[in-house]
């Protein structure tokens, strides 16, 4: 399957490829020193931006390690939002990681909750993973809040298990099976 030409659309967005038009919106939410808080990196100046914006436009998941990023775009003025992406954690086990950057400014609003309720569809439904697991920081309560809507189940909790400027954090392990998302109540 040719991840480029995935594209969903939910109530209010749509989920795509990025596109060359995308970066100025893309940068806009990856140099705010408030969207990496919990990334435990720093924010992209413009050439490391570009970098991952050259990454993020080029989805691909054929060995582990690799990433399919999407774009969120609200379909009611096509503002770019955020981010949603899927990362063949092991092709074997036919496992996934999932994570989602959004721009501060439309927070609030469900975005998140209402594009990861999308990725995890395709996940299961057209890329058939068995498992998609998201690691979140425990302080950042909106993300934890995003995946328990999804139906996660936390199945860890690390205690100081990593080291960003000199400062340990924890970090919770969600997942859900692929029976569990296909058995959920179809609103969830």
């Amino acid at each position: 399957m040719d991840l480029c030409d995935i594209r969903l659309t939910t109530d209010r967005l749509t989920i795509r490829h990025f596109a060359p038009e995308d970066f100025e919106g893309f940068h806009a939410y990856h140099r705010l020193p408030e969207v990496y808080r919990y990334l435990y990196a720093d924010p992209l100046d413009e050439h490391a931006a570009r970098e991952k914006f050259a990454k993020a436009s080029n989805p691909r998941l054929d060995e582990d390690g690799d990433t399919a990023v999407f774009a969120v775009e609200r379909r009611e003025d096509g503002a770019l939002v955020g981010e949603v992406l899927l990362k063949l954690a092991s092709k074997a086990a036919r496992q996934a990681e999932t994570g989602y950057i959004f721009n501060p400014v439309f927070a609030g609003k469900g975005y998140a909750t209402e594009a990861m309720r999308a990725a995890l569809d395709v996940g299961f439904s057209q890329l058939n993973f068995h498992r998609i697991f998201a690691r979140l920081d425990p302080l950042n309560a909106g993300s934890v809040g995003v995946v328990e809507r999804l139906g996660m189940r936390r199945e860890a909790h690390l205690i100081q298990n990593d080291l960003f400027n000199g400062q340990w954090g924890d970090e919770y392990i969600y997942a859900l099976l692929q029976h569990e998302w296909q058995a959920r109540p179809k609103a969830a």
